[in-house]
C-alpha cells in the first residue's frame, strides 16, 4: 500500500493506494484485484476489498465504488451502496464517518481529496477524458457544497501511467488543444510520425494547482512501467492478454 505524507499525517483520515500484492486473484489477476468487471469470482473480490479496508482500519463491507464511466459526473455517498446498485459516475464526496470512498484503475489517475477541518473527503477516477471534462474540479464544488474549504483541502494523484509510456494519435492531441492552447505543453513527439508521449499526471497536476487548493501531492509512480506492483490496462493491450486486474485507492474518515 502506497500512502503519501499529505494524508497520512492527518488524525482523522486513512487511506490508500493499494499495489497488487496481498490478495487472492490468480493469474493475470495476482492477486489483490478489487474490480468486479475483471472476470473473476465475486466472492475473490469482496476478500480483496475487505483485506484492503483492513489495511485503512475499516470494516468488511464498509467501501463505495462507483460504476465508473470517464465521465465528470460526482456523487454523495451516505450510506453502504449495493454493488448491483451503485451509481454511474467517476467522483464520490461523503462526510460520512468510517465510510470509505475507493476508485478503481488501471492507468487512470486515482485522486484522493480531504479537508480533514471541516472532515470532507472526495475520491476521484480522472482519466484523460474525465480529467478533460471537470471532473477534478467538479469533486472539489461538490465537497464545498458539503462544507468544505478549498483552500483546507489538500489532494494526492495516485500510481498512473506516465509520459514515457503513453503514446497517443494526431485525434487526442487535437482533443486537448481545441479546449485549450495551453495544453500543448503536456505532449511531447514520439518516435513514430505524427504521434505523441502525453503527460497525464503532469495534466491533472496543472488541473488541481488551478483551484487554490491546500497542497497537492503526487506519489510519482508508472502502472506501465511497474508489472509487479500495478494493473496496467495499456501494458495488458501490448502484451496480448486477456483480461486486466483493477487496483484500489480509497479514503475513508476516521470517527
Amino acid at each position: 500500500m502506497i500512502t503519501s505524507p499529505v494524508l497520512e499525517n492527518l488524525e482523522t483520515i486513512r487511506h490508500g493506494f493499494f499495489t497488487r500484492r496481498g490478495g487472492v486473484s490468480a493469474g493475470l489477476l495476482t492477486s489483490l484485484n478489487c474490480g468486479f468487471g475483471a472476470g473473476e469470482a465475486v466472492e475473490n473480490v469482496v476478500e480483496n476489498r475487505n483485506r484492503a479496508m483492513a489495511k485503512i482500519g475499516c470494516a468488511a463491507g464498509r467501501l463505495n465504488t462507483v460504476y465508473q464511466i470517464h465521465s465528470s459526473d460526482v456523487v454523495v455517498a451516505d450510506c453502504v451502496w449495493d454493488r448491483e446498485q451503485r451509481p454511474k459516475a467517476d467522483a464520490i464526496v461523503t462526510t460520512e464517518t468510517n465510510l470509505a470512498i475507493g476508485i478503481l484503475t488501471a492507468d487512470c489517475t486515482p485522486v484522493l481529496f480531504a479537508d480533514p477541518e471541516n472532515r470532507v473527503i472526495g475520491a476521484a477516477h480522472a482519466g484523460w477524458r474525465g480529467a478533460l471534462a471537470g471532473v477534478l474540479e467538479n469533486c472539489v464544488s461538490v465537497m464545498e457544497k458539503k462544507g468544505a474549504d478549498r483552500t483546507n483541502i489538500s489532494a494526492v494523484v495516485g500510481p498512473c501511467i506516465h509520459q514515457k509510456s503513453y503514446e497517443v494519435g494526431p485525434e487526442f492531441l487535437h482533443a486537448f488543444v481545441d479546449e485549450s492552447a495551453a495544453n500543448r505543453q503536456f505532449f511531447l513527439a514520439s518516435n513514430r510520425h505524427d504521434h505523441f508521449l502525453f503527460d497525464l499526471p503532469r495534466f491533472i497536476k496543472s488541473r488541481l494547482g488551478q483551484m487554490n487548493l491546500r497542497q497537492v501531492d503526487d506519489v510519482d509512480i508508472d502502472t506501465y512501467a511497474d508489472p509487479d506492483r500495478f494493473y496496467s490496462f495499456r501494458r495488458g493491450t501490448h502484451r496480448n492478454e486477456s483480461e486486466y486486474g483493477r487496483g484500489l485507492s480509497a479514503i475513508v474518515l476516521k470517527g
